[in-house]
């Protein structure tokens, strides 16, 4: 079960796609992200680019978050996204894109800023550094913005992404890591 954990859609239970096409955060994993995160989530602009279920970025809403935009490459996995924003309250907060998460940062660019980025993909893509990287290339993120990075075993490079500051990195069993990274901005 899927649920938002604390806030103003507190208790609310979620909506998933059926099947093995999205892997939700378990509550422990989501608990220990948006600890370390808590006093950091009001007022910020949100992006969960491989939103599933969307839980990541309602969960920021229902913490104080200003406003979150949702991308997801599959068009019935994005409706279920809506329902879980209709269903928290958040619907009219949200921007929703079906898309590629590389099309959408191109596309971003110049365009949109966001300072709190969650970045939780399928597991076999490994692509949260790539992600990251494209993110600040394309400056769509600003210095000081933080990025949650869930994956399997991926390596995070800190040298690839020099720019970037690891807060925390945790794995939790033997198939997750989590790793928290602020922006410093360009090394000029």
């Amino acid at each position: 079960m899927v649920r938002i954990i604390t806030g103003t859609a507190k208790g609310k239970k979620l909506y998933s796609p059926e099947g093995e096409s999205t892997r939700p955060t378990s509550d422990r994993i989501k608990g220990a992200m948006f600890s370390s995160i808590q006093f950091d989530i009001e007022s910020r602009r949100v992006l969960d680019l491989f939103a599933g279920t969307g839980q990541l970025g309602l969960e920021a809403m229902s913490r104080g978050a200003e406003r979150v935009t949702f991308v997801e490459s599959d068009r019935e996995v994005m409706e279920i996204v809506k329902k879980n924003a209709r269903l928290c309250g958040f619907f009219e907060k949200c921007r929703y894109a079906v898309s590629d998460w590389r099309n959408f940062i191109r596309k971003a660019s110049g365009r949109d800023i966001y300072d709190l980025v969650f970045i939780d993909p399928p597991y076999a893509m490994e692509c949260c550094t790539d992600a990251a990287r494209r993110l600040a290339d394309a400056e769509v993120i600003i210095p000081g913005a933080i990025l949650v990075l869930e994956s399997c075993e991926e390596r995070i490079d800190t040298e690839w992404i020099s720019d970037f500051e690891v807060i925390k990195s945790t794995a939790y069993g033997k198939k997750t890591a989590l790793n928290i990274l602020i922006y410093r901005g360009r090394d000029d």
